[in-house]
C-alpha cells in the first residue's frame, strides 16, 4: 500500500512550505516548513509542528511561548508542493516578533511599513 507522504513533492531538502491558516478568520499566519517527520507527527498529535531550518531540528510550534496552533484540517495544493494547515491558533500570538501574525509589512510608497502592533513582548515569550 502506497503511504500518503509519498504523494508529496517535497524539495531538494526533502522539505515542503506550510501555510498556517487560523480557522474561523482565515487570517494567515505564517508560512514554516515541513518534512516528512514532522509532517507526519503533525497529523498524529494534531498540533503543528514544523522543520526549523536555522536549527535543522523540529520545531513544535508554541513549544516555549505556549502559543501552540491546533490543527484543525490539512490541504495539499493541487501541484503537491504546498501544505496548508487551518489551524486554532493559542494565546492570539503566532509570529516570533509578538503579533498575531507573520505578515505585518506592507508595501507603501515603494517601502516597508509595520501595520500590526506588537501584543506581546518576544523577549518574554522566549527563553
Amino acid at each position: 500500500m502506497k503511504n500518503w507522504l509519498d504523494d508529496i513533492r517535497w524539495n531538494e531538502q526533502g522539505l515542503i512550505p506550510a501555510i498556517a491558516q487560523e480557522v474561523g478568520t482565515g487570517q494567515i499566519l505564517m508560512l514554516a516548513w515541513m518534512n516528512r517527520e514532522a509532517l507526519k507527527l503533525t497529523v498524529q498529535e494534531k498540533y503543528a509542528i514544523y522543520w526549523s531550518r536555522s536549527r535543522a531540528k523540529l520545531w513544535h510550534k508554541g513549544e516555549e511561548s505556549g502559543h501552540v496552533q491546533h490543527v484543525k484540517d490539512i490541504r495539499l495544493d493541487c501541484d503537491n508542493d504546498v501544505i496548508l494547515l487551518s489551524v486554532e491558533q493559542i494565546g492570539g500570538v503566532a509570529c516570533h516578533t509578538g503579533r498575531h501574525h507573520c505578515f505585518f509589512k506592507k508595501l507603501t510608497d515603494n517601502q516597508w511599513v509595520t501595520v500590526e502592533p506588537v501584543l506581546k513582548d518576544p523577549a518574554t515569550l522566549y527563553k
